[in-house]
């Protein structure tokens, strides 16, 4: 297992660490989180080794193999899945040893290792995780100089994976992937066979593919059984407790206090002042947890206009002379919340730039509304912000009339404060920078806001707050994102870009991921035809609806327990200091409930599934 025994470690006199544990157990799955600056990065680099911790230790297993993403696979001749192949050293030097030898004896056991490694399946291997990472056949024997720094990031995420480390530690993974690819990694992470620990933002990922929540908060770490969930839920439980804690001690020490001032100048009662200064001093403070400053974004409304604001009739679009995508008759509304899905390559791109004017159609009608305004997010814009001017230089170019204090204003809409107005660009962080572009293409109140992976770079908070923006924002908006949390709470359409057209998804999100992980599981052979099943009887439905209440029932029950213990909790006088054993006795109930509601709520849907699957 990993362990992580009382580190302590400073950046630049600021320390990231103080006296910080803990313990990750071999096999499982983590993500670690914390809000941005908190040393998630820092601590990958102190597990490697690459950093000299000042006091403590953090111990793995002997000769342990902990791997990570490469920064980017060279752009050399070498193809894709030779690339992925030398990324396992040992198969590659007994490869080339096998064509070298001639020592009978060697020859064997090189043969035998050989085997062992299940060195013959490598090319399958290899080649599956290319292909579920967004490389075709074709592709995957294509150079790595063919492709650009984004996808040459898909080709190193695809060789660790392939090597197998021991400890598979990876930053942000999802940044450079697709929604295709990032459901693919989801799931291909959630059945590794050895320890993961993941640094993501990505709140579906953090709930399906891992088991344990490594927090980073107050230069110290705490590990949390659960996914990301259920580390939520208890994180607010601890919180609330705190917080109920700390105000019975200000009540306790202003009783003290204000004795104190009343008799102190009294020689009769001089001794009891002076006692309970004593209990003043000795008692040690309880701080209720700080809230961090709440996470923002104030999108600026749009007039409404006449439906539709863009229509389109039999538009062909596309390069020169390859048409990308044809047949298009769309119709966009200003209420419209619209998520395209697709493979990338389908043309979801091409048709994000037709949208928003920056492609013209090669055929077919284009039909916009006359006082129609867009705005448009990409990721490459941020990397074409300029890195020697503040972002209150940026906005003073688009509008020089407002006066300062108004661009001030605008920048601290979007968790940009005075001191980030006045930094340059290139000293901002990945989230900042990802702000401030977001700014940009909303300053002038588009009527319809395209954005294409607006999360990359932003933590979970900024997540949620631009969820919220998004849903109290009236103008429509069109989204491609690799963030199923974001699109299945703001979208409420779904047009698949696919085979060289646009149309609508008739399915929710759920039915595509299925859909996509299904064509991953090798086909069955049927041998023979099977008889259609028969339809359950009616006592078996009977027993199934029964079955199906009764788990309803369970899950009442146990969160009628919940909100009693959370209300006995958050009695002040549950802390007081003859109680601090029966205070802890409830917070453990308080987490096996929570525990046996996650298991009966599991219960419970899986028995109105078969309900459902019986009754159709």
């Amino acid at each position: 297992m990993l362990r992580i025994n009382d580190i302590t470690y400073a950046v630049e006199g600021r320390p990231l660490f103080e006296a910080a544990s803990a313990t990750i157990p071999t096999g499982h799955k983590v993500g670690m989180v914390g809000r941005n600056g908190t040393g998630k990065t820092t601590l990958f680099r102190l597990i490697r080794g690459e950093l000299a911790l000042e006091s403590g230790s953090i111990s793995l297993p002997a000769q342990a193999r902990i791997g990570g993403v490469a920064q980017e696979v060279p752009g050399n001749e070498v193809s894709l899945l030779d690339t992925v192949l030398a990324a396992d050293t040992e198969r590659a030097a007994l490869m080339a040893e096998a064509e070298t030898a001639t020592d009978p004896a060697r020859i064997a056991e090189v043969q035998t290792r050989l085997t062992d490694i299940d060195a013959w399946s490598a090319e399958a291997r290899a080649s599956s995780i290319l292909r579920g990472l967004g490389f075709d056949s074709e592709e995957q024997a294509m150079p790595c100089s063919a492709f650009s720094g984004g996808w040459r990031m898909r080709v190193a995420l695809a060789a660790v994976l392939f090597s197998e480390p021991d400890y598979l530690l990876l930053d942000e993974p999802t940044n450079y992937l697709d929604l295709e690819g990032a459901l693919w990694l989801e799931n291909y992470l959630a059945r590794y066979p050895h320890t993961v620990i993941i640094i993501s933002h990505d709140r579906e990922l953090l709930n399906r593919a891992v088991g344990g929540i490594l927090h980073l908060e107050n230069r110290g770490l705490t590990y949390y059984t659960g996914n990301y969930d259920q580390f939520a839920r208890q994180r607010a439980a601890n919180r609330a407790v705190q917080v109920a804690a700390a105000k019975k001690q200000d009540a306790r020490r202003a009783h003290l206090q204000a004795f104190v001032d009343r008799f102190k100048a009294k020689a009769s009662k001089a001794k009891q002042a002076q006692s309970r200064i004593k209990m003043l001093e000795k008692m040690e403070t309880i701080r209720a947890p700080e809230d961090a400053a709440r996470t923002v974004f104030s999108f600026p409304e749009p007039e409404e206009l006449s439906p539709p604001i863009i229509s389109t009739e039999g538009i062909k679009v596309g390069y020169g002379d390859t048409v990308v995508l044809r047949n298009l008759d769309l119709r966009i509304d200003q209420d419209d919340r619209i998520a395209l899905l697709g493979k990338n390559g389908q043309g979801k791109s091409t048709l994000a730039k037709l949208l928003s004017d920056r492609l013209a159609p090669m055929e077919g009608r284009m039909n916009r509304s006359g006082k129609l305004r867009i705005g448009f997010f990409a990721q490459h814009q941020v990397d074409e912000l300029r890195i020697d001017e503040t972002p209150l230089q940026h906005l003073l170019r688009e509008r020089p009339a407002e006066g300062q204090s108004r661009l001030r204003a605008r920048l601290a809409g979007f968790g940009l404060g005075a001191d980030q107005a006045d930094t340059e660009v290139g000293r901002l962080s990945g989230g900042q920078k990802a702000r401030l572009s977001l700014l940009l293409a909303t300053l002038p109140a588009p009527h319809l806001l395209i954005l294409d992976e607006p999360t990359n770079h932003l933590d979970i908070e900024s997540r949620e707050a631009l969820v919220e923006a998004l849903t109290a924002y009236s103008g429509a908006v069109i989204l491609v994102s690799h963030d199923m949390h974001l699109l299945s709470l703001v979208a409420d359409r779904l047009w698949l870009v696919s085979g060289g057209t646009v149309k609508p998804y008739e399915g929710d999100l759920g039915s595509y991921r299925d859909l996509l992980l299904a064509r991953d599981k090798p086909a069955r052979k049927q041998t023979e035809t099977r008889p259609k099943p028969k339809r359950p009887s009616r006592d078996a439905i009977l027993a199934l609806r029964a079955e199906a209440r009764k788990g309803e029932e369970r899950v009442q029950k146990l969160n009628d327990m919940r909100d009693k213990l959370a209300a006995k909790l958050a009695d002040p006088a549950l802390y007081d200091d003859d109680k601090k054993g029966e205070a802890e006795v409830w917070q453990r109930k308080y987490a096996e409930v929570m525990d046996g509601l996650d298991r009966a709520e599991a219960l419970w849907m899986s028995a109105l599934e078969k309900l459902e699957r019986a009754e159709t």
